[in-house]
């Protein structure tokens, strides 16, 4: 705390980080016993010098022109990554969270190699399974070659202030948001038991269930939240709470942003 003097006679105490970025001026009166002064408080958060307009200005853009929370997904195959990360959407709205499915362009970018149907290709069918392997082989040289090309193509146009990606699979998967959305990227684990994930349609495909693809994030990661996906587990409702919470502050930390950048 530092006191110091004004010229219109009322004593400013700084308080030094208190609130967020946004600056308050509150006026209270303290009453010592000899005799009563006027006391206005001034609350900063961060360096004692203030931010020159210029420097307002380009933290503002930079928090406008990317999302304020990242939210990196993994899990097996069949431990309900889609379901969860829909949920969360349904539960934030599509204005506030988009999900970001790394496998889309890669899909699309695979189909359209080899001349095959896009639509069979992102569905669940057979038709998905009889290239699978050939296209977790093509997936990995593009990403040996340009580890974040599918990142780039899947984040092209995403406005919303959250972002849920659905299927991270690799290390360089994690690696890239978090190199690129330091603040904001947060790592979430789904799991659950191979009985229960049989009991979805799973079954071990080698080639598959033993390649990178589905075993790159098994180790050597300090998840932020892990989401038991089974029926003994706590509800999803129940933990899924705290990222949610992170949600609605990252959202409300954008539309403070914005409200400030309309202002000016």
């Amino acid at each position: 705390m530092v006191r110091s003097g004004s010229d219109d006679g009322h004593m400013v105490l700084r308080v030094e980080p208190v609130l967020p970025r946004f600056q308050q001026n509150l006026l209270v009166h303290l009453a010592p016993e000899e005799k009563s002064f006027p006391v206005r408080f001034r609350f900063w958060s961060g360096p004692r010098t203030e931010p020159t307009a210029p420097q307002v200005d380009r933290q503002m853009e930079n928090r406008a022109s990317g999302p304020e929370l990242v939210l990196v997904f993994s899990g097996k195959r069949k431990s309900g990554k889609d379901y969860i990360t829909d949920m969360i959407q349904d539960r934030l709205g599509p204005e506030m969270c988009a999900v970001l499915r790394l496998s889309g362009p890669l899909k699309q970018q695979y189909a359209q190699e080899r001349g095959l149907d896009l639509n069979r290709l992102l569905g669940s069918g057979p038709y998905k399974e009889r290239y699978r392997a050939d296209m977790i082989r093509w997936g990995e040289d593009r990403r040996n070659r340009d580890p974040g090309f599918f990142c780039r193509l899947a984040t092209r146009g995403a406005q919303q202030p959250v972002w849920v990606v659905s299927d991270a699979r690799r290390q360089s998967d994690l690696q890239w948001f978090q190199s690129e959305f330091p603040r904001q990227t947060r790592s979430v684990r789904v799991q659950c038991s191979e009985e229960t994930r049989g009991q979805r349609g799973w079954s071990f495909t080698p080639g598959v269930d033993d390649a990178e693809s589905e075993c790159g994030l098994d180790r050597g990661v300090e998840f932020d939240w892990i989401i038991r996906n089974e029926a003994d587990a706590p509800s999803l409702d129940q933990q899924l709470q705290p990222i949610l919470r992170a949600a609605q502050e990252a959202a409300a930390a954008a539309q403070e942003v914005a409200v400030l950048r309309h202002d000016q």
